[in-house]
């Protein structure tokens, strides 16, 4: 199983990144996914997960509205559009393998991509 994630970068407040995690290894379709985030010196918090067909969604309260999760079951990836960012953004982003708001609910875990959200 291998999970790559993609699209992190510097930006401004209020502007906009998507980030995407390409996997491989595993019959992605049939799983769910997820995203979390770590800032510095903090716990990973959950961001969002999506079900295998992409019908089911769960995201934070603090990030509805401004995050939305999606996925490509044909091209195997998982993406975060995140709009309105806020410098409180910044943190290293991880996809799972995995549903739910709980750390432990995941098998798997990419690299991460940083996001830093600065004027």
């Amino acid at each position: 199983v291998q999970l790559v994630e993609s699209g992190g970068g510097l930006v401004q407040p209020g502007g906009s990144l998507r980030l995407s995690c390409a996997a491989s290894g595993f019959t992605f379709s049939s799983y769910a996914m997820g995203w979390f985030r770590q800032a510095p010196g903090k716990e990973r918090e959950f961001v969002a997960s999506i079900n295998w067909s992409g019908g089911n969604k769960l995201y934070t309260d603090t990030m509805k509205g401004r995050f939305t999760i999606s996925r490509d079951n044909v091209r195997n990836t998982v993406y975060l559009q995140m709009n309105s960012l806020k410098p409180e953004d910044t943190a290293v982003y991880y996809c799972g393998r995995g549903w739910g708001a709980r750390h432990g609910d995941y098998d798997y875990w990419g690299q991460g991509t940083q996001v830093t959200v600065s004027s």
